[in-house]
Parts: structure tokens; sequence; C-alpha cells
């Protein structure tokens, strides 16, 4: 998430009220979580497990919970709960708007787009040439929606990120900022739930199909002409990249890769990054050639065990 201008170390350390090491005028233009980080961004850290890895990362600020060595050319935001500082930040850039009408007057619409009745269309949305967008639709706001991209009934593009923190009182959301970036000729059935990124975008890549009943979590990044089914769950931060099939009811772990031509055969579970250019089937999840021969070798074993 990208702040409207730079803002200075001391300008954010003043809306956050926290201490900071680094200089006055140390530059700053977004804030974003670690796997979408970019020099000039703020990530914040609150468990030591982490601490390496943020101090580390792209981000040339680190919003933190400890006052550590601050690296070369970066400088640090001390706070005693950046969980919470985090969700201040995008409170203040990316306040919430309420609707005042179905479809904003800030969205933007293509030639040729046609909106069919009760649709909902959010502030700031852009939405290409030559769309169809069906009865029910809801598009929240800040969403790109490219050329030639059909969405069916009942499909919620742009929710907030399943992303919650588990403290004494109960769970703390961590706020979203993101969007929703749908590329040229992708088509989105019935019933499907898209959510945005916390800090970044989720994204679905050019002449992807996806069935009805489908949901892809936040900040998830979905190839080219990738092919998914029915009730299938993809969980945050996952990456599939291009010409993957995923068959019905098939579920995924976060932050995990499917690697391109990969094929993941009905009601699989995705554990783990896979290769791709293979076929996989079953929980846990092998190639499909090897689980089939576990599978069968355990029915027959279980049969002689019967003799």
């Amino acid at each position: 998430m990208k702040f409207p201008h730079k803002f200075s170390l001391k300008e954010i350390a003043k809306l956050l009220e926290v201490e900071y090491i680094g200089a006055d005028d140390f530059p700053i233009y977004g804030c974003n979580e670690i796997h979408v980080v970019e020099s000039g961004d703020i990530v914040f850290v609150d468990h030591p497990k982490y601490y390496d890895k943020a101090l580390k990362s792209k981000a040339t600020v680190v919003l933190i919970n400890k006052k550590v060595d601050c690296p070369e050319g970066k400088a640090l935001l001390i706070s005693k709960d950046p969980f919470s500082d985090f969700n201040k930040l995008t409170k203040h850039f990316k306040a919430f708007k309420p609707a005042n009408s179905s479809i904003a007057q800030s969205a933007s619409i293509g030639e040729g787009t046609i909106i069919q009745p009760n649709v909902f269309i959010g502030n700031n949305v852009t939405i290409g040439k030559n769309c169809i967008i069906h009865p029910n639709v809801t598009i929240y706001d800040d969403c790109t929606i490219g050329n030639n991209v059909t969405i069916h009934s009942g499909s919620i593009l742009g929710a907030d990120a399943f992303y919650y923190k588990k403290r004494k009182t109960g769970y703390d959301k961590l706020i979203s900022g993101g969007s929703i970036i749908i590329k040229d000729n992708v088509d989105i059935g019935a019933s499907c739930t898209i959510d945005r990124g916390v800090s970044g975008n989720t994204t679905i890549n050019e002449g992807t199909k996806i069935d009805n009943q489908v949901q892809i979590g936040h900040d998830t990044i979905i190839g080219k002409k990738c092919l998914i089914a029915s009730q299938t769950g993809i969980a945050g931060c996952v990456i599939i990249e291009d010409n993957v099939t995923l068959w019905g009811q098939v579920g995924t772990n976060s932050g995990i890769t499917i690697g391109e031509n990969a094929v993941v055969l009905g009601q699989t579970g995705v554990t783990k990054s896979i290769k791709g250019n293979l076929t996989y089937f079953g929980t846990p999840i092998e190639e499909s050639r090897k689980k089939l021969k576990e599978i069968v070798e355990v029915r027959q074993l279980l049969k002689n065990q019967k003799k």
C-alpha cells in the first residue's frame, strides 16, 4: 500500500506516537506485509522469531516492538504493539468510505460493458471494455477489472482478508488496505469470493477461468490460463503459476507455490509447494501415480490380512 506522497520518519512516528531510530527526514513511501515489501516501505514485526527476516527484508523501515541494532541504510519505529500501529497506518491512509449509491460516481466502466440489475460497484473501481457483470455481484472499493471479463451472479470481489491475531481478549483483525486485480479474458463463476490483499493485491491473470463457489484468499496470485473447478478453496499468499488446473474441492495451505502446468485432482489437500508439469492427488499430496499405487498396495495388504 503506497502513501499519497512521501512522508518523513519523524512525521510517521508522530502519527503513531512512537519512538524512532534514524534521521528525521528519512523517506517513507508506503507500508506493506513482508512478502510484498519494497524499498521505501514500512514492515511490521512483533515476534522475535521473525526479527531477522524483517530487518533483512527489502523494507527500509521496520515497525518493531524492541530496540535492536538498526541495519545500515534503514530506520526503526519502536512500538509497544506493531500490529495495532500497522492498523493505524491502514486506517489513516486507506480509510473506509461508505457508499451512497449502488454504482459509485468515482467508478470507471468501459465501453460495451453490461452491468445487470442489483450490482454494487464501490469507490474507485475500474472495469474495462466488453465485460458482463451479472445480477447481485458485489465489487468493493478500488478493484481493477480488465477487458472481456465475465462475473456471474452472487460473486463478491474485495472482501477483507481472513487475518487475525489471537490475544487474551479475543481476536484482533488486521485491517485490509489492499485490493484486487482481474486481468483480461477472465471468467468468474457464480457465488465466488475473492478477498482483497492486506496491503498488496490479490491478482488473477489473463485467461483464467473460475467455476462456481470458489474461494480465493488475500494476496494470492493466480497465473494465466488456469482452470479452477467448483468448491476449491485457495488460502492467502499462494502463488499459482500459469496453466495450472485445480479440480473440484481442492484445498491449499497458505504461502505455497503450485508450479506451471500442474494438475491437482479433486479433493486433494495441497499442503506444500509442488512442482509443475505433474499430476497430483490425495492428502497428504503426492504425485498421482505414486499415490494411487500406494492406495492399491494398502487395499491388497488389508485383503491379504483377512484371508
